[in-house]
C-alpha cells in the first residue's frame, strides 16, 4: 500500500503545529502509526556548533548520524544538491499508516488549512485547490467543510475519511454535521 500523505497548512502562527501535536495521540489511540514531516525555509541547526557531530559536518562529512539507545538522527549536508522532494523525504521514513506534512505547499497532496480570521492574515483556501477542508475557530463563507479547530477527534476522523479508512465521505455535508454548522453564516 502506498503511504497516505496529508498536509496541514496555514499562515505562520495559525496553530498548525498545535493541531498536529493534538492529532498525534488521537491517531495513536486509533492504533495508527503516524510520521510527520515539517518543512522549513530556514537553515536547520540540530546541535550546538561545538558538538562532535557539528564538527564532523564542518570538517566535510556528507551525512552524520547521531545514535543512542533511545533515538537517532541523520543530518545530511546538501552542499549545493537540489532539495529532496516530498516523495524522496517520505521514502526515507519508516512505513506508517499516515504521514502528516507541515509545509511543502507546492506538492500536490490533500490539505486542511488551519485558519483563524482574528490573526488578520488572508487564508489560502480560496486560491489553493489542494485544500479540502478548513479547521477554524470562526464561521466562514465557503463550500469546503469547516471543522472546529478545537475538536481533534472530528479533524482526525476527517483525515481518516480522506484516507478511505472508514465509510464517511469527507465531502458529504451529512458526514460531518457539526463542521457544516460552523460553515453556516
Amino acid at each position: 500500500m502506498n503511504p497516505f500523505i496529508f498536509g496541514i497548512t496555514g499562515t505562520s502562527g495559525s496553530g498548525k503545529t498545535t493541531l498536529i501535536t493534538a492529532l498525534l495521540p488521537w491517531f495513536r489511540a486509533q492504533g495508527l502509526a503516524v510520521n510527520v514531516i515539517k518543512h522549513s525555509h530556514h537553515p536547520l541547526e540540530l546541535e550546538p556548533p561545538g558538538k562532535d557531530s557539528a564538527r564532523f559536518r564542518a570538517a566535510g562529512a556528507t551525512e552524520v548520524m547521531v545514535a543512542s539507545p533511545y533515538r537517532y538522527a541523520i543530518v545530511r549536508e546538501l552542499a549545493g544538491e537540489a532539495e529532496p522532494t516530498l516523495a524522496e523525504q517520505v521514502a526515507r521514513l519508516r512505513p506508517a499508516d499516515l504521514t502528516l506534512v507541515e509545509g511543502f505547499r507546492r506538492e500536490d497532496i490533500p490539505r486542511i488549512e488551519v485558519y483563524r480570521p482574528a490573526h488578520g492574515r488572508a487564508p489560502y483556501y480560496p486560491c489553493d485547490p489542494s485544500i479540502v477542508a478548513v479547521a477554524t475557530d470562526a464561521r466562514l463563507d465557503t463550500l469546503l467543510p469547516c471543522l472546529p479547530l478545537d475538536d481533534t477527534a472530528q479533524v482526525g476522523r476527517f483525515i481518516l475519511a480522506m484516507r478511505g479508512r472508514n465509510h464517511l465521505d469527507p465531502l458529504d455535508p451529512g458526514a460531518f454535521p457539526q463542521a457544516m454548522d460552523m460553515a453556516a453564516a
